[in-house]
């Protein structure tokens, strides 16, 4: 069982940057691959990244590729989400979530096990 806290989101204007965190539980983070997903109000989830378990696969959705990284520390079992160059598009509650141990890295929402509950990120024109 993974349990997942993001943290990180607030409102910024248009053009800015901010970077979630999202701190997992457990001794077996480095084994989850980990998946930053998004959910605006009346729109269906979005997937925005992911990462390989071994940190050596990412994969970006359309709309963030330039301007989002993923990354993870597994020493700290963290995985960040760095987001510049924000618009008001991205507003919305973004989620973390886990696959299985050494689960393949995915956009799809299916292959998540566990989620954490999420953080507004409010982006103002």
């Amino acid at each position: 069982q993974v349990q997942l806290v993001e943290s990180g989101g607030g409102l910024v204007q248009a053009g800015g940057s901010l970077r979630l965190s999202c701190a997992a539980s457990g001794r077996t983070f480095s084994t989850y691959s980990m998946g930053w997903f998004r959910q605006a109000p009346g729109k269906e989830r979005e997937f925005v990244a992911a990462i390989r378990w071994s940190g050596g696969s990412r994969y970006y959705g359309d709309s963030v590729k330039g301007r989002f990284t993923i990354s993870r520390d597994n020493a700290k079992n963290t995985v960040y989400l760095q987001m510049n160059s924000l618009k008001p598009e991205d507003t919305a509650v973004y989620y973390c979530a886990a696959t299985r141990p050494f689960g393949v890295v995915t956009t799809s929402s299916l292959e998540y096990d566990y989620w954490g509950q999420g953080t507004q990120v409010t982006v103002s024109s």
